[in-house]
């Protein structure tokens, strides 16, 4: 009779053996059965690759839109923000104002 150890050695040699052995015979079957590119599959996925490029580029545009909107929309609150200050309030033209803003804008991002 065996010990079990060999026994143990012995069991995981035959599946180390048999795993190579049903591994490597599907590979073989893929190569040789692999269907040719149908041209109408082709013609469908350059379609949705066209597709999906336009969307991507809608989004930047509305992403574009939408950055320029922000941008805007923080020039009218630092003018409002500079007509409700009283004569006597910090220091600074507008512009010099909204580059500030852009610095604390960039910095949190």
């Amino acid at each position: 009779m065996m010990s079990r150890p060999m026994l143990l050695v012995f069991l995981l040699l035959i599946l180390i053996i048999t795993s190579q052995f049903e591994w490597r015979q599907p590979l073989v079957n893929d190569i040789d059965t692999k269907p040719a590119v149908n041209p109408k599959q082709l013609q469908i996925s350059k379609w949705e690759e066209g597709v999906k490029e336009k969307i991507i580029l809608s989004q930047e545009k509305n992403i574009h839109r939408l950055n320029e909107l922000v941008r805007s929309l923080k020039q009218q609150l630092l003018q409002c923000k500079c007509t409700n200050e009283p004569r006597t309030g910090p220091s600074g033209t507008l512009t010099e104002r909204i580059i500030e803003l852009e610095r604390q804008q960039i910095l949190e991002d």
